[in-house]
This record gives C-alpha cells, sequence and structure tokens, in this order.
C-alpha cells in the first residue's frame, strides 16, 4: 500500500490501457517494492487520466493510486529506472530498445524480442542462470540498460510443468495440445459469433512460439544459447473460457517413471523465487490435483494468486511414456505476473539500475 515517504522504486507500464496492461496496474497496486510512478499508452490515450483513458476489464476495481495518473505518449521522457512493457507487438521493438539505451531495466511480455540470442527469455524458477547473457547484450548493443523477456502464456505453464520431468528424469519428446482462452487475445480478442459454440483450431504463430520458447527455455547457456535436444509438437486452440490456458501433455522421458514418481518430482520441484521468497513467488510452482476431473479453469485459474501451474491426470501413456494435464491463468503467470517476479529476481539480485 503506498504510504507517505514511499521508498519503493518507482516503475512504468507501458501499453498500459490494454488488458495485460491492465493487469501490470492491478498487480503493482499493493506491491511492497515496487509502485505505478508512470502510465505509458497511445496518442488516442496520452493526456488523459487512466481512468477516463481505460475501459477497465478486470474484476477487481482499478487502484485509486493509478486511476488519476496522467497518461504519457510512447515518444514522451520518462523518469522510472524501471519499466514494463504490455506494448502491442507492432511498436514494441522501437520503444523497447529505446528505453533499453535509456539506461532502464525493460521487463517486457511482447513476443518482439524473445528470441534474440542475447535476450534471456525468463522464468526464474526455469533458467535463471539465462540473465548471463545482459553482459553480452550490452556490450554488443551498447546499451547501459537492458532487456528481459518472459514468455508466451501457453509455453510458461508448460515449462513450469516440464522443467521438474526434465531435471529428474530428463526429457526427449513433447506433444502439446492447448486449450486456449480468449482472453489470451486481449480485448475485444475473439469475436463472439466466432468462439462462442466453437472452437479455433489455429492462434497465428502460437504452435512456432511453443516449440521454439521451450528449446530456448530448457536449454543451456555457456557464452550463447544453446537449445534443448528435446522433439516439441504443439497444437494450438481457442476456446469459449474467458481466463485460463488449459494444456494436455505427452512426455517421453530418458528414464522411464511411473505416474507416483513424476508425481513426486512436480509437488518437490523449487526454484530460485522460492529459495528467495520472492514476494510474487507461490510457495509450490506446480501444485498437482489427484481428483480425477481437475484441473478446471473455473476452479483452478487461480491457485497461488494465479501464479501457479496446476497438474493433474497425470496417468500413462501408451505412446510416449506419460501424460498429464496442466493448467495456468494466461493474464498473471502466463504475462504480467511473469515479468513482475522476473523482476523481483533483479531486485534481489542486484541486478536493477536502482
Amino acid at each position: 500500500m503506498e504510504h507517505a515517504g514511499d521508498e519503493r522504486i518507482p516503475v512504468a507500464v507501458l501499453g498500459a490501457t490494454g488488458s495485460v496492461g491492465q493487469r501490470f496496474v492491478q498487480l503493482l497496486a499493493t506491491h511492497p517494492w515496487f509502485r505505478v510512478a508512470e502510465l505509458v499508452a497511445s496518442d488516442r490515450s496520452a493526456g488523459k487520466a487512466y481512468a477516463e483513458a481505460t475501459d477497465w476489464r478486470l474484476d477487481a476495481t482499478m487502484p485509486d493510486s493509478a486511476a488519476q495518473l496522467a497518461v504519457k505518449e510512447y515518444s514522451g521522457s520518462l523518469d522510472s529506472p524501471v519499466v514494463f512493457s504490455a506494448l502491442p507487438g507492432e511498436v514494441a521493438e522501437e520503444i523497447e530498445q529505446r528505453m533499453a539505451r535509456e539506461g532502464r531495466a525493460l521487463f517486457t511480455n511482447t513476443s518482439r524480442h524473445r528470441m534474440e540470442p542475447d535476450v534471456p527469455l525468463l522464468i526464474p524458477e526455469v533458467n535463471p542462470d539465462h540473465v548471463r547473457v545482459l553482459d553480452r547484450q550490452r556490450q554488443s548493443r551498447g546499451w547501459s540498460g537492458f532487456i528481459v523477456a518472459n514468455p508466451n502464456c501457453s509455453a510458461i505453464h508448460l515449462n513450469l510443468a516440464l522443467k521438474p520431468l526434465q531435471q529428474t528424469f530428463g526429457l526427449e519428446a513433447v506433444f502439446v495440445a492447448t486449450l486456449q482462452a480468449v482472453s489470451g487475445a486481449g480485448y475485444p480478442g475473439v469475436p463472439s459469433l466466432d468462439i462462442i459454440d466453437n472452437v479455433v483450431p489455429f492462434i497465428p504463430s502460437e504452435e512456432e512460439k511453443m516449440a521454439e520458447e521451450t528449446l530456448k527455455l530448457l536449454g543451456g547457456y555457456d557464452g550463447g544459447f544453446q537449445d534443448a535436444e528435446i522433439a516439441m509438437s504443439a497444437h494450438c486452440n481457442r476456446v469459449p473460457v474467458r481466463d485460463g490456458h488449459t494444456e494436455c501433455v505427452s512426455v517421453r522421458l530418458a528414464r522411464p517413471a511411473d505416474p507416483d514418481e513424476v508425481i513426486d518430482a512436480f509437488e518437490s520441484f523449487r526454484g530460485r523465487p522460492q529459495e528467495l521468497g520472492l514476494p510474487s513467488a507461490p510457495p509450490q510452482p506446480v501444485i498437482v490435483r489427484h481428483e480425477l476431473n481437475r484441473p478446471q479453469p473455473v476452479l483452478d485459474r487461480d491457485a497461488a494468486a494465479g501464479m501457479a501451474s496446476v497438474v493433474g491426470r497425470v496417468r500413462p501413456c501408451p505412446l510416449l511414456g506419460t501424460k498429464f494435464v496442466v493448467l495456468g491463468h494466461n493474464t498473471i503467470r502466463g504475462a504480467a505476473g511473469a515479468s513482475i517476479l522476473n523482476a523481483e529476481l533483479f531486485r534481489v539480485e542486484g541486478l536493477l539500475p536502482v
């Protein structure tokens, strides 16, 4: 909660009026380390109070601390040393790179820089060592700041589930079919007549992102990124669910394991955020539900305040060996919450420019 003499780090949110931008504003409103000082959006919103410029679509009330902030334009100057980006892809490259040139720590949810060879694509529980590439990023680009990306919303929850399997048994092949919520398309998203009573078996670039990002996330870093040697296939579908992506996963492990061993790997998994007790970190990043009909979006998407991945139906797969279902909140851990957790890691590791 903001108070007199607030010593929290001032941050800016780019693309603040959009659906992910709103989620940033909501999650940061009561954050113990960061406070929203600047909100940035397109020219049609610039100069207006945030409450006037924003069609607020979240179930929580717009934070009072943000409502009266004047929205700044993309070309304007900023004071905040830390920036969270929910920019549209078509404008992200130039603006995000400018922020890094100006010495800011830029944490982005957009896809533009994810696969760059000098940009960490970061899930702190999965690949915290990839932050070492930032020295190379600064040297090669001449930036005093930096860009850190979080993955695609479906890739985040998939890889939170895959990491404990990779480190415990080894991982050779992954097949995933996603059932993705309409909020993943932003607002207004998919037209109602296209999604009601329907499943849309195509989301542009989504299957490619899941495959490419998974190999980068689960791969190594030794002066450069090395993709994981995993065969990967994804089917991505849009379904009439508001929030929460469901993914049906089959895996071939390097060392065969029975369902109880796999469940134990999920339940015992912890990463750097849990070791450090970061404010947004779920105590248990992968939660296993043992009921036959879980996880379900309505029942499980808000687990650990939307920051955990929920796994269920762990069972043998006659084709690859093991199969399960994983569900996660796509705009919290799958988007804004992921960037915020990345920034928390950087603060504790002394990597922020403040």
